[in-house]
């Protein structure tokens, strides 16, 4: 039986593998291009996350469209294989003379409906609006998406036109025409669209193509994305970033500015925002260097520092800078970050640090230790003039307690709760302090209240003084008020002894004069002797006591030397002490207050007895000294002698006591400055005699004996005194 050749409904076999190789190599196209877009979104995805308006959604949505576009031509390609072989069974039937069967057209109708259905199910998965549309404006077809947004069905809005169904006519924000657009035959840019019944604007993102019949375009399709909420973001943000009164800018790396907001035009006193955007990354530096971008963290973190920034007038704005690097490709492409006017701030934090620092001086360079507690009775602030007066650091006291006794005396901690418990608003007291060096220190605290803002009592502030000083010349005032007391006392009692001596030294000549036996001459001898020692005693009591006349009168040096020892001859032997005392003739007289250097000899005299016997009380029982002494440990000697110089006199006086230890000699001539035991001197003396001297042009020195003691010598000028006889 004959070949029949193949059935009509049934290919050839060299026929299905083409198609099949067709069919691989659409997949494999198709499975490219969705891996194309893929990496596309997966390059993009990092530059764009960080960009405003959500751009981060153009990769995803291009990954998907992919996606979608693969699923759509793969089954159309299905549909036109399938379509292919019925119209070569149409084809090979018709060769045969015979026509398609009701199979083969029941075929092609259902493969008809199901590529409309596909392609409809397809526009209407969209969530963008789709539709066709006439030249003249009229819709042919549109997808579920734009029904829903004009909120008519698809029966309703096919057929008509797309202006019946908008409040306003559609507004391209890029300017095109008719003309143009069958000239390029595309077209794509932002639509702004008013429905009616909607008081809202609406934005579009449209891609628009011509519909090509022949050569003649005969209507378009159009894609559009409803970009109304980026929209108002981007409005928002604008209007935030015009707003801001911080600066807001975005530079590039090199420093110089892409965009600003007014409110740094505003900071950097410039007119407009182009002269800013004009300027050169230098000259909005103080120090001529790039300040923005340039130098930044090259990671894109976000930076935080104080720049200076020049004015238009010239002046400085201090702000903080807050910025982020913007990166691309790994590299900072941009720097976008806002900047904090502190100018004032930082003027202002100038002058109270001015101000701080001026009341820290004052503080300091006051004459008072302050010391400021609070009601806890703990040191919240001491002066560094603690370190003055008790040798301690203020870091040793402030937070400590005022009752720790280490540090505060009593009497001090109840000057504070006198006032701390309002008993008084203002108290003071004398009080005895330790020095660091363990001397003791008279001080003066007076205390008052410190108020708040509120008038509330918030602390006691104290100042104390050092008043050693004042305390020892005050008891040296009184000690001189009693001495000049008792020199009015000691010349009344001379003046009335003067006349019962005066009666016995008159009998006593008469009865020398009288022929006396022998044994009664030697008596009376006696008794005259007697009474003319004490009448050179009444008379040197009466000069010592008698008022020093005004001005300087010639002075016998001899003779007032020998009247003062002579005032000290009884205390002087009662000590066992002699004093060694040779006149020199050829001392001529001097210009001087007798009553003054009177008292500095005396005070020598004085000073040098007290030493010898506190020497020989503190030898004690010693044999060796007892022996150098000639076994008497009371007895001393001191020396006094007067000898010329060339225009000077020098009076010395040289004792045997323990003389001058090395580290108190360069002191003890200053005032209060005392070697003897509390109560037995004020420190006074020898500091009262240089005075004294110096006010006679002389002086006085202090030197260690070359076999032991202390040797003082006063010098004292003779030149006015032959000046004066000269002239005479």
């Amino acid at each position: 039986m004959p070949d029949e050749g193949p059935s009509p409904n049934q290919p050839d076999l060299p026929s299905n593998r083409l198609e099949h190789e067709e069919s691989q190599l659409w997949r494999w196209a198709l499975g490219l291009l969705v891996l194309l877009a893929a990496a596309v979104a997966a390059l993009s995805w990092q530059q764009l996350k960080d960009l405003p308006y959500q751009l981060w959604a153009i990769p995803a949505g291009l990954f998907l469209l992919a996606i979608l576009f693969a699923t759509y031509a793969f089954g159309r390609k299905r549909e036109v294989s399938e379509l292919n072989r019925i119209l070569k069974g149409f084809q090979s039937q018709g060769a045969a003379g015979a026509g398609p069967s009701e199979d083969q057209l029941d075929q092609l109708g259902q493969l008809i409906m199901r590529s409309q259905r596909s392609f409809k199910e397809l526009i209407d998965s969209l969530e963008d609006v789709a539709l066709a549309i006439s030249l003249d404006g009229t819709v042919r077809t549109v997808n579920r998406r734009t029904t829903e947004i004009l909120g008519v069905s698809y029966n309703q809005l096919v057929g008509h036109k797309l202006e019946d169904f908008l409040g306003a006519p559609l507004r391209a924000e890029a300017s095109t025409n008719l003309a143009r657009f069958l000239e390029k035959r595309t077209w794509s840019g932002v639509i702004e669209v008013h429905l009616k019944n909607d008081s809202r604007r609406l934005f579009y993102d449209c891609v628009i193509n011509a519909i090509i019949k022949g050569d003649d375009v005969v209507g378009a399709s159009v894609l559009a994305r409803d970009i109304t909420g980026h929209r108002e973001k981007e409005q928002r943000f604008t209007q935030l970033f015009e707003s801001l009164q911080e600066g807001v800018y975005i530079s590039d790396p090199e420093g110089h500015l892409l965009e600003v907001n007014p409110a740094l035009v505003k900071i950097l006193g410039y007119d407009s925002k182009d002269d800013l955007l004009r300027l050169p990354p230098e000259q909005l530096s103080v120090d001529e260097k790039p300040v923005l971008g340039l130098g930044g963290n090259q990671s894109g973190n976000t930076r935080t520092r104080e720049v200076r920034l020049k004015r238009k007038d010239g002046g400085v704005a201090v702000c903080v800078d807050t910025s982020t690097g913007v990166i691309d490709t790994g590299r900072v492409v941009r720097y976008q970050g806002t900047l904090v006017d502190v100018t004032e701030q930082r003027a202002l934090e100038q002058q109270l640090r001015r101000q701080e620092e001026f009341r820290r001086h004052l503080l300091e360079s006051f004459p008072d230790l302050i010391l400021v507690l609070d009601l806890k009775g703990q040191y919240t602030f001491v002066s560094a003039r603690i370190a003055e007066l008790l040798g301690y650091g203020p870091e040793q006291l402030m937070g400590k307690s005022i009752d720790d006794a280490k540090w505060t005396p009593p009497d001090l901690a109840a000057l504070y709760r006198t006032v701390a418990t309002g008993q008084n608003s203002l108290t003071s007291c004398d009080y005895d302090a330790l020095h660091r060096d363990g001397t003791s220190r008279t001080m003066l605290g007076m205390a008052s209240p410190m108020l708040d803002a509120e008038g509330k009592l918030a602390g006691v502030i104290i100042s104390v003084r050092d008043v050693t000083k004042e305390k020892k010349l005050e008891q040296q005032i009184i000690q001189s008020e009693r001495l000049a007391a008792m020199g009015q006392m000691i010349g009344g009692f001379a003046h009335e002894l003067n006349n019962p001596l005066t009666v016995i030294l008159g009998n006593s000549e008469l009865l020398q004069e009288l022929e006396v036996s022998d044994p009664a001459r030697k008596p009376i001898a006696a008794l005259r002797q007697e009474a003319r020692r004490a009448a050179d005693i009444v008379q040197n009591l009466q000069y010592f006591a008698r008022p020093p006349a005004p001005g300087h009168t010639q002075v016998n040096l001899n003779e007032l030397v020998q009247r003062t020892v002579q005032m000290q001859a009884y205390p002087m032997r009662k000590s066992n002490i002699t004093v060694d005392f040779v006149p020199d003739p050829s001392i001529p007289a001097i210009m001087a207050d007798p009553n003054q250097l009177m008292q500095v000899f005396l005070n020598l005299l004085l000073n040098a007895e007290q030493a010898i016997r506190e020497s020989a009380t503190q030898a004690g029982n010693d044999k060796d000294k007892d022996k150098d002494r000639g076994g008497d440990k009371n007895k001393g000697k001191i020396r006094v002698r007067i000898a010329r110089k060339a225009d000077s006199v020098s009076i010395v006086f040289q004792d045997d006591g323990p003389g001058i230890a090395p580290e108190t000699l360069p002191h003890i001539f200053d005032p209060f400055f005392t070697t003897r035991r509390p109560g037995r001197g004020t420190g006074l003396g020898l500091s009262i005699c240089k005075t004294v001297l110096r006010e006679h042009r002389g002086n006085i020195e202090a030197a260690p004996g070359p076999d032991g003691g202390a040797v003082f010598t006063i010098t004292l000028p003779i030149a006015a005194a032959e000046s004066a006889a000269a002239a005479k």
